[in-house]
């Protein structure tokens, strides 16, 4: 019986070594959900509710742990459709998926990708938001308070986690989906272990008092199906 009371200690097999095709091939089907399941809707709303499109200058956007890039090709287009100006940058920790990300945009995104640990990375512009999809919950809580605080010394303007929450219902629903779908295998696994390993609210609110922030300061909320997301507005300056 799995116990969703607690956090599970597992390991997830995109993390693991393995070949660029078989990442990307991974990476494909992990949009795939994204686009299926309106992953991207929680970011694009707290984007929206910044009112972007009142400021002059460009925004600098960085998107850490980004993966395929799929988020941020998303924001792209909605900065497009908003008239907002923006200045996008990827992060990732594996070369490969940086080159994968590079590869699976068009030569009109003007997105920059960074091969970077995160605790290292040193923009050569002044960052105003940071946004993470998908990454907290492969980090142990001690990181996460250590990358919340990087996310508020770095941010001006704000920033956003987007990610899952650890939950019975979505747990089975997710493992049937990707076996009758016939995702990667690294998804078919990956994919309810994520949910295993997901934060709960109580998690993030000790994790952001731990890292020096007040229940005022952020807001945890819940998006169907299956995300829980951490935001942090500052005032513009």
């Amino acid at each position: 019986m799995l116990d969703f009371s607690k956090r599970a200690d597992l390991t997830e097999m995109m993390d693991e070594p393995c070949s660029r095709e078989e990442l990307r091939a991974c990476l494909k089907d992990l949009e795939k959900l994204n686009r299926w399941f309106l992953g991207y809707r929680p970011v694009l709303h707290w984007l929206d509710s910044l009112q972007l499109h009142k400021l002059s200058a460009p925004v600098h956007i960085v998107d850490v742990g980004s993966g395929y890039g799929d988020t941020l090709r998303r924001i792209e287009r909605w900065a497009q459709e908003r008239g907002v100006r923006v200045q996008l940058t990827g992060c990732d920790l594996n070369p490969d998926t940086i080159t994968i990300a590079a590869q699976a945009s068009s030569s009109a995104s003007r997105i920059e990708w960074v091969v970077a640990d995160v605790f290292h990375f040193q923009s050569s512009e002044p960052i105003d938001i940071v946004i993470s999809s998908l990454f907290t919950h492969h980090l142990v809580k001690s990181d996460v308070v250590r990358f919340l605080k990087w996310m508020e010394e770095h941010a001006r303007l704000g920033w956003f986690i987007n990610d899952l929450s650890r939950a019975r219902i979505p747990y089975h629903l997710l493992n049937a989906f990707s076996k009758l779908a016939g995702l990667h295998p690294f998804v078919q696994h990956d994919g309810p272990v994520s949910i295993e390993r997901a934060f709960v609210p109580e998690d993030w609110r000790q994790m952001c008092a731990a890292a020096g922030l007040s229940e005022a300061d952020v807001t945890i909320e819940g998006f169907t199906p299956a995300r829980l997301c951490v935001g942090r507005k500052k005032q513009r300056r």
